[in-house]
């Protein structure tokens, strides 16, 4: 199992690149187009996160910079007539946070962007993932206020039983705005607009 490559990077391709370990051994290295354009300059150090995958005795590498990125193609993987080409194509179109946010709100519209993803391939990996993906989803409140807070506080809801669509919405309209909102005040401001809500 090759689960990283630290090395220089010799070859850009738009969704492979080219890295020499300096072992007298270059490795390709397929990426989405969200991680290309991230990369450094040809000829500068790089380490990357992979995925090493046979499929039809054929193997391939699949880099990514960070960990949820992995982590969400590896899970992307699990779902039937998803494999690694489409994966990738899906981390193409968006990255992590975004394509994992629009699977945890189970959005087929934004999903069915992506280049060869219809809509019947999409209601599955929303089925089977949306509930797998909170994790990485949660991370993409980061265009919040306090990202940190944010995050917490869906989470937080998430465990109350709100989901994620309803508990991202209700702690974007309970932040301040000024960034100093803490964990506990966008919980409780939540709570009480919904009991209010309710109250009549």
């Amino acid at each position: 199992m090759i689960s990283r490559i630290r090395g220089r990077l010799v070859g850009l391709d738009v969704d492979r690149i080219e890295v020499d370990t300096g072992a007298g051994v270059v490795y390709e290295v397929h990426v989405p187009l969200t991680v290309f354009n991230r990369l450094p300059a040809q000829g500068a150090e790089l380490e990357l996160l992979t995925a090493y995958i046979v499929r039809d005795d054929v193997p391939s590498l699949y880099g990514f910079l960070d960990t949820r990125e992995r982590v969400l193609f590896l899970r992307l993987l699990t779902v039937q007539k998803i494999g690694p080409r489409l994966a990738l194509a899906m981390m193409s179109a968006y990255h992590a946070g975004r394509l994992a946010r629009a699977i945890a709100e189970q959005d087929t519209k934004v999903l069915v962007q992506v280049s060869g993803l219809g809509k019947k391939t999409a209601e599955r990996v929303i089925l089977e993932l949306s509930d797998k993906v909170r994790d990485i989803a949660v991370a993409e409140t980061g265009d919040a206020p306090d990202g940190g807070a944010a995050g917490e506080a869906v989470a937080a809801l998430i465990s109350l039983g709100y989901s994620f669509a309803d508990a991202d919405a209700a702690v974007r309209d309970a932040s301040g705005g000024d960034g100093a909102d803490t964990t506990e005040e966008l919980v409780r401001r939540v709570l009480a607009s919904r009991a209010s809500g309710s109250g009549g």
